[in-house]
C-alpha cells in the first residue's frame, strides 16, 4: 500500500513568537560582550561618576578612542542600557 506524507500544520503566531525569541537571544548574547567591554574599559564607571556626557567627553574621561565609545554607546542606547 502506498503511504501518503502529510505536512504538519504551522501555527504562524507560534512561529513568529519563536523567531522573535531566537532573535532576542542572539541580541542578548552579542550585548553580553559589550557589557564586559564597557566594564573593563571603565565606561560604566565613568558614566556613573560623571553622569550624562557626550561621546567625546566619555572618550576623554575613559581614555578610549571616541570612535569606539560612540559605537559602544549606540549599541547600549539601542538596547536601552544608557
Amino acid at each position: 500500500m502506498p503511504t501518503t506524507e502529510q505536512s504538519a500544520e504551522l501555527d504562524p503566531g507560534k512561529l513568529e513568537q519563536f523567531v522573535f525569541r531566537a532573535v532576542d537571544e542572539v541580541g542578548a548574547t552579542l550585548n553580553a560582550a559589550l557589557v564586559v567591554m564597557g566594564d573593563k574599559l571603565g565606561l560604566y564607571r565613568a558614566l556613573a561618576d560623571a553622569g550624562p556626557m557626550t561621546p567625546v567627553e566619555l572618550a576623554r574621561r575613559s581614555d578610549v578612542s571616541e570612535r569606539y565609545v560612540r559605537e559602544w554607546l549606540n549599541a547600549q542606547a539601542a538596547g536601552g542600557y544608557v
